[in-house]
């Protein structure tokens, strides 16, 4: 459950980390264009309808550089009706919302609400406890980067029973879950590790630093985000679902397979109960809108200078890799880093991403869950041939 898992349906609907994990870098040659800035969008064509084929049902994607905007889609938006996927699609972006929520954090911090060095329990006393579980020994900062060693509640295996494969999910998949209850499930196994001594990517964190700022703000964690960020930037597309089932605006129908090994029939699992993610993965929005949030985060616009530096500061994931608070860094093959997040939720894969300057982004997304290689496709833009 580390690393998203496109071949076990469990792991990706799990709302899990970019699947550039996987990819190895290679180092750049003499002349290589660090600044991912390649001239034309061909290959990220090829790389998009190379997804198609593979078995992704459709792909929309949306890029902005300093020559302007470029869209693109492959394949179907509905296997029914064969309707093709549109650039204005919304979609369920999974733990994208990570980033927004880790920014509310960051944005109390500076205006003096809270500290990263408070502990979990001094916010959410004796939430955190159990099998090994000190929320007394747990910091907010390592909620945030993933080296507070809390068990990933997705990763249990009654949980992943009964809201990932098929005959829970279609029993199950209108289930109202709380945070309270999300957490309970985590604290029934032991920790992954002690504070600070590891790193592994655990959704309970996410799910943690939500209640955090309920705490902290009198308001749900939604409520802040559209309050803080999706106004300001005028993410008019962007949304916070809470328990509402459906994805409002323009969009495509979400398939999956509901099988461990990506096998079977395919799933219309448009229609869910987005509190199973809560804070950790639940929100909707689209291309434009991603772009828009990552360009503003990195240029500045929604922290001060010393929160966003304390965002881009990274614990290593893998050679590749570095994981900040709520912001991962990977570096391409050509060299080129970029900054962003992925997420994966019952029949949507997305990824987004941004050049450190904000110059360069790149948001996309998959309506199906058991096939693709976004790493391909993030290469692609960024690297070209």
């Amino acid at each position: 459950m580390r690393k998203r898992m496109r071949t076990t349906a469990a792991a990706v609907v799990a709302v899990a980390l970019s699947a550039a994990l996987a990819a190895p870098a290679v180092a750049a040659g003499p002349g290589a264009d660090r600044s991912g800035d390649t001239g034309d969008h061909r290959a990220t064509a090829r790389a998009v309808r190379a997804e198609v084929k593979s078995g992704v049902p459709g792909v929309t994607l949306r890029a902005e550089d300093r020559r302007g905007t470029w869209t693109t889609t492959a394949g179907v938006g509905n296997l029914r009706t064969e309707r093709p996927r549109s650039p204005h699609d919304r979609y369920r972006v999974g733990s994208i919302t990570k980033t927004f929520v880790a920014t509310v954090l960051l944005q109390l911090e500076a205006e003096g609400k809270l500290s990263l060095d408070d502990t979990v329990d001094a916010w959410l006393p004796g939430l955190v406890t159990g099998n090994g579980h000190d929320g007394t020994r747990i910091t907010l900062r390592q909620l945030l980067n993933h080296t507070s060693g809390v068990y990933n509640y997705t990763a249990d295996e009654d949980f992943g029973r009964t809201y990932f494969l098929k005959e829970g999910f279609l029993e199950h998949r209108y289930d109202t879950l709380a945070p309270e209850g999300l957490v309970r499930i985590a604290m029934t196994h032991e920790p992954d590790f002690a504070p600070g001594d590891g790193w592994n990517y655990s959704n309970t964190n996410y799910v943690l630093a939500g209640m955090v700022i309920e705490k902290a703000t009198g308001r749900p964690y939604g409520e802040e985000v559209r309050r803080r960020v999706l106004a300001p930037l005028r993410l008019t597309a962007t949304s916070v679902p809470g328990t509402r089932t459906g994805v409002p605006g323009p969009h495509s129908r979400a398939y999956a397979k509901l099988t461990r090994d990506g096998s079977g029939p395919v799933h219309d699992v448009t229609r869910l109960n987005p509190s199973i993610a809560a804070s950790a993965g639940e929100m909707i929005s689209d291309s434009k809108d991603l772009n828009r949030f990552y360009r503003a985060l990195l240029g500045g616009r929604l922290l001060p200078e010393a929160q966003l530096n304390e965002m881009t500061d990274t614990v290593p994931v893998d050679e590749t890799h570095g994981y900040g608070l709520g912001l991962m860094s990977t570096e391409l093959s050509c060299g080129v880093t970029v900054w962003g997040h992925g997420g994966g939720i019952h029949g949507s894969t997305s990824e987004a991403v941004t050049t450190r300057n904000g110059r360069h982004s790149l948001a996309f997304n998959y309506n199906g869950d058991w096939a693709g290689n976004s790493q391909a496709v993030i290469d692609a833009e960024y690297c070209g041939d």
